[in-house]
């Protein structure tokens, strides 16, 4: 049964496994702004530990995301929108329904030294509803709804920090493609249980959900809505939070990003 927690970058839905009976029947699909931005923020108030509070269980994979634009805007390339954002000071707004969306905004707009307004979202929904009415000007957004709306011209993709190009958007480059390699941030999700979860229960759980990752229809219907799926065992997914965790804080730390 899934019961949907929204909200304060996930944060309420992590802390309700946070506090529930270790015993295997309550988990969270947690991604990495429940997980890693939040609790990493001076100015969140989060009531639980990353760490402390959990087990991780197996990764769930990750989320595609595309650089959009309001197709009004004078840019087509992302040269030209950082040559733009220098020279307009002050014009830019920017939208975000997460804390890694917002962080990528930093590091790329970090590149012309410029900076744009952002607006914060619950979602990415209303987030693309200002963008098409040209409220704000740019997003970094998820596979789920960005394909529609950039093929039929209602918003256009510059770029997506998947890896390898989307094949949701084909014609879209990569980050690499066009020279923003600095862009570190690629969201991702993962299940978490209560900590103090007996050892062969999420042994059990990990190899159930790592069973359901590996079916090539399963990876076909999360690959249409811009997710690659994949699980891992309890101890690559601790192994790989730590990193993705350390990572962030790193690069927060490093490039002196303050989020508003």
């Amino acid at each position: 049964m899934v019961e949907n927690r929204p909200g304060a970058d996930s944060t309420i839905a992590a802390n309700t496994v946070a506090k529930a009976d270790p015993d295997g029947y309550t988990f969270v699909l947690g991604t990495n702004s429940a997980m890693v931005a939040m609790p990493s923020r001076s100015d969140a108030v989060v009531n639980y530990d990353p760490f402390k509070d959990f087990t991780p269980i197996s990764s769930a994979g990750q989320f595609s995301m595309f650089l959009v634009v309001n197709p009004q805007l004078p840019v087509k390339t992302v040269d030209e929108l950082l040559a733009f954002a220098k020279a307009n000071p002050g014009k830019l707004n920017s939208a975000s329904s997460n804390s890694a969306s917002e962080l990528a905004m930093v590091q790329l707009l970090a590149k012309a030294d410029a900076k744009a307004l952002n607006v914060r979202y619950k979602g990415d929904v209303p987030a693309l509803t200002d963008l098409m009415s040209g409220r704000v000007n740019l997003l970094f957004t998820t596979g789920t709804s960005a394909p529609s709306l950039v093929k039929d011209g209602r918003a256009r993709a510059l770029f997506t920090l998947q890896p390898e190009r989307s094949p949701l958007l084909p014609d879209v480059p990569t980050a690499s493609e066009v020279g923003v390699d600095q862009i570190t941030i690629l969201p991702w999700a993962g299940f978490f249980g209560p900590a103090g979860m007996p050892a062969d229960v999420t042994a059990t759980l990990s190899e159930a959900l790592q069973k359901t990752l590996s079916d090539p229809e399963v990876r076909r219907q999360l690959a249409e809505q811009g997710f690659e799926g994949y699980g891992m065992s309890p101890q690559q997914f601790t192994t790989f939070f730590r990193e993705r965790y350390d990572g962030w804080v790193t690069t927060i730390r490093d490039n002196n990003i303050v989020f508003e």
